[in-house]
């Protein structure tokens, strides 16, 4: 599914962002990747969207090679490809159900698909009695929900959720993980970024360590620490 072989990024003349990263996800893996702030870790997920280009080394992610991959074929990788920030990043004078709807839109989904699609999005997401309201009126969780039901409505193959709860209590941080682990059981391979030691701990997963650009240490979890669904 993911494939980073020798993967290293300088911006000019400073050091190394990524050196010599290797790196391989398979289909519907969870993978927590930790390391301090300037480890290395947001230039990873540039460069697995495509907003960023390696230096070198080679990068595969579901059967496109980085290498031959053309600009204008970009957006099409990014379909696969849903990411969700620390900041929403949601339209305020839009309703939920709207926001969402607008993700669909802009690809050039019609109406009578968004209108079967944006439930059912809503519903993964533990949000079908928040159709209609406004981002002001949520929790940041239900925020947050909102965001990930926009990132996974056109139904990627991958989910990125770079420090999903970084601005959320501990109450409604899980429930953010609850909903990306939901997501995972359906069949999506998720990579979250976090710096949150308790949910690192308690989701006993997969963990992937960066520092000063490198991977240190690459730690299987068992997946059943935390029972959720």
């Amino acid at each position: 599914m993911i494939l980073l072989d020798r993967v290293t990024k300088s911006y000019g003349r400073k050091s190394a962002a990524l050196k010599g990263i290797n790196l391989h996800v398979e289909n519907k893996e969870f993978v927590v990747i930790v390391g301090q702030s300037g480890a290395g870790k947001s230039t990873l997920l540039k460069l697995l969207t495509r907003e960023e280009k390696p230096s070198s080394g080679k990068i595969i992610v579901g059967g496109i090679d980085y290498d031959k991959l053309k600009d204008k074929n970009v957006p099409y990788l990014r379909r696969k490809i849903g990411v969700v920030f620390q900041d929403f990043k949601l339209i305020q004078k839009k309703t939920v159900f709207e926001n969402v709807a607008y993700a669909l839109e802009i690809v050039g989904m019609g109406n009578k698909e968004i209108k079967h699609t944006v439930p059912r999005v809503l519903n993964i997401v533990g949000l079908s009695n928040k159709a209609d309201s406004y981002p002001s009126e949520l929790s940041g969780g239900e925020r947050q929900r909102v965001a990930i039901a926009r990132a996974i409505a056109r139904q990627p193959r991958i989910l990125i959720a770079d420090e999903p709860t970084g601005n959320l209590d501990p109450k409604h941080a899980w429930d953010v993980i609850e909903v990306l682990e939901r997501i995972n059981k359906y069949g999506t391979t998720v990579l979250l970024t976090t710096h949150n030691q308790d949910i690192v701990q308690k989701l006993n997963r997969r963990i992937v360590t960066i520092q000063d650009g490198k991977v240190v240490s690459d730690k299987a979890g068992n997946a059943r620490g935390r029972q959720t669904i």
